[in-house]
C-alpha cells in the first residue's frame, strides 16, 4: 500500500449492490436470498432489503454522506443510491476526494449477521457471499481493508475455517458481536477458543463496533417520544460504554492471558471512556488479589498490549492519549454514515489534533493502523499531511 495522504480510516462501511447476494448464492434459497424489494408508504415506493422471505426493512443503503443536500438524506429507492457508495472502483474517488489512503470496512445494509433466522445453512451461505463480496473489493484495491463476518450458528471450528478462508482472500480483521446469539455460549466461554486462536495465529484483530449488539440503554432507545434524529442520537451516544462492558470479560475470564497476541479493536465507541474501564479493572484486580487466581497481568497492561480504540470528533479524549496509550488509538471516518465529516475530514482532524506533536499525529492518523492490520506500506513523506499541516 502507498501512503499518500497520511490518513487511514479504521472504521468505514462497505455498501452493497442489489445483486451482490443473488449473484453469489445458490438458487435453492430462492426468495430467502437477501435482495432489494419494495413496499408502498403513502402512495410512494420505498425500497429495503428482504431477507429470508421477510418484508423489506431498514434503509436500502445507509449512505447520507454521499447523498448531497439537504443533509442528512437517505435514499428511499435503489435508483437514488450513488454508485460511489457500493462500487469499489467508484469509491476510490471518494477516498481521494477526502484525502484518505485506506479504510477498514464494516457492514452496511443488508447487515453483518444472519443468525436470527435459526437456519445454520442459510446463515453460512449468506456469510460466505458477504465475505466474497468484500474479497472482490480487496481485489480492486489494497486500499480496502475488509472485515470478516461470522457464521455464529456453525461449529466454532467451522467458524475459524471461514475466517481463515476470508483472510486468505484479503480480509484484514473480524467483526464480532459483543452479545452472542441467544442459546450460544458467552463470548468468554471456551466454546469460542478456536475462533480466538485462529485470529491470534492469523494476526488479524477482532472488532466490536458501536454498541456491538449489546442492549445498551434499551429504555432510552425505545422511548416513543423521540424524533427520528433524537432517537439516533440517544442510541449512538450510548456506544461510549461498549468497551466498559466487553473489556472486563476479556480480562477477568482469562482470555487476555490465554491469547496475549489477540488484537481487539473498539470502533465507533470513542476513546474517552476507556480511562474509566482501565481504572476500574485495575482497582478490582488489585483489591480482589486476582493474580492469585491466574490473572498475572495487570488489566491496564493487558489493554495497552492488545486493545485499540478509534476517534473522530473527541478533542477532549485526545488530551488523554498518554493515559490511554498513543499507540492504541486510530482515526475513523465512519464513511458513508451520518457521523462522517466527508468530504472535509481533514478540517475535523485539524480541530481535534490542534497542538498534537507531529510524531503523535503520524501514529494516530495512519501508523498505528498499519501496525494493527499488519500492512506493509510505502510512505511519501512530502504528502503525508493535510494542506495545512506538515509532519
Amino acid at each position: 500500500m502507498e501512503i499518500k495522504f497520511g490518513l487511514i480510516s479504521a472504521d468505514s462501511h462497505a455498501a452493497f449492490h442489489r445483486d451482490d447476494f443473488t449473484s453469489r448464492m445458490s438458487s435453492k434459497w430462492g426468495e430467502r436470498i437477501p435482495h432489494v424489494a419494495s413496499t408502498e408508504e403513502d402512495g410512494k415506493r420505498i425500497d429495503g432489503w428482504s431477507i429470508y422471505g421477510g418484508p423489506p426493512r431498514g434503509d436500502v443503503c445507509n449512505c447520507p454522506a454521499v447523498m448531497g443536500d439537504p443533509f442528512p438524506t437517505w435514499p428511499s429507492v435503489w435508483e437514488e443510491v450513488p454508485s460511489i457508495a457500493y462500487d469499489p472502483k467508484e469509491r476510490l474517488k471518494a477516498l481521494d476526494i477526502d484525502r484518505v489512503d485506506a479504510e477498514v470496512l464494516f457492514p452496511n445494509p443488508p447487515g453483518g449477521s444472519y443468525y436470527e433466522y435459526g437456519d445454520v445453512d442459510f446463515e453460512f451461505a449468506c456469510v460466505q457471499a458477504y465475505n466474497d463480496v468484500l474479497a472482490d473489493w480487496r481485489r480492486v484495491s489494497d486500499r480496502y481493508l475488509p472485515l470478516v463476518i461470522l457464521p455464529y450458528l456453525s461449529d466454532p471450528k467451522v467458524v475459524a475455517k471461514e475466517v481463515e478462508r476470508a483472510v486468505t482472500n484479503g480480509h484484514r480483521g473480524v467483526n464480532v458481536a459483543g452479545k452472542m446469539p441467544k442459546g450460544l455460549p458467552h463470548l468468554a466461554a471456551p466454546h469460542w477458543y478456536p475462533l480466538w486462536d485462529a485470529c491470534q495465529e492469523l494476526n488479524v484483530p477482532i472488532h466490536f463496533h458501536g454498541s456491538a449488539n449489546l442492549d445498551t440503554a434499551a429504555s432510552a432507545k425505545k422511548w416513543s417520544g423521540y424524533t427520528v434524529r433524537q432517537a439516533h442520537s440517544a442510541s449512538t451516544s450510548t456506544s461510549a460504554v461498549t468497551p466498559a462492558q466487553i473489556i472486563p470479560h476479556f480480562i477477568f475470564s482469562g482470555l487476555t492471558e490465554r491469547f496475549p497476541r489477540l488484537k481487539i479493536v473498539f470502533a465507533e465507541a470513542g476513546i474517552g471512556g476507556l480511562n474509566y474501564v482501565l481504572a476500574a479493572c485495575d482497582h478490582e484486580w488489585q483489591n480482589r488479589r486476582l493474580w492469585t487466581e491466574g490473572l498475572a497481568t495487570r488489566p491496564s497492561e493487558a489493554v495497552r498490549r492488545q486493545m485499540y480504540v478509534n476517534f473522530w470528533f473527541e478533542a477532549e479524549g485526545i488530551k488523554l492519549r498518554e493515559d490511554i496509550g498513543v499507540g492504541n488509538i486510530m482515526w475513523e471516518a465512519d464513511f458513508p454514515h451520518v457521523a462522517s465529516y466527508y468530504p472535509r475530514s481533514w478540517e475535523s482532524i485539524e480541530r481535534v489534533l490542534k497542538g498534537v506533536s507531529a510524531s503523535d499525529r503520524r501514529k494516530l492518523l495512519y501508523a498505528n493502523a498499519l501496525g494493527v492490520y499488519d500492512i506493509e506500506a510505502t510512505v511519501r513523506p512530502t504528502e503525508t499531511s493535510s494542506p495545512s499541516a506538515s509532519f
